[in-house]
């Protein structure tokens, strides 16, 4: 293993994966790699603990900060799933396009 991929080790195992709801109108998501899609009501996250499926009314992103790995989305929050790594993606997130 040489220098960068240890580094990269280290770092993600060292990024805090935190979740925040103020009153079901408001939350904040830190240790987040990636937005991969979202709409008005859903959203779907890569976290360093795996993907997060955030599904509500109204939701806007408000706030993302690549840099620091945190993410405000702002509405009524109805269910936030995470999806195992064993599980596609595709599973929870498209199904309801092709029924």
């Amino acid at each position: 293993m040489n220098y960068y991929e240890n580094k990269e080790n280290i770092t993600r195992t060292t990024i805090d994966h935190n979740v925040k709801i103020n009153n079901r109108k408001n939350l904040e998501i830190s240790g987040v790699k990636e937005v991969d899609s979202f709409d008005n009501e859903e959203f779907l996250l890569e976290t360093v603990m795996g993907y997060l499926i955030v599904r509500g009314q109204n939701l806007q992103l408000k706030n993302l900060d690549v840099n620091e790995g945190s993410v405000v989305i702002k509405g009524k929050i109805y269910e936030l799933s995470y999806i195992d790594e064993q599980q596609e993606k595709a599973k929870g997130f498209f199904s309801k396009l092709f029924k």
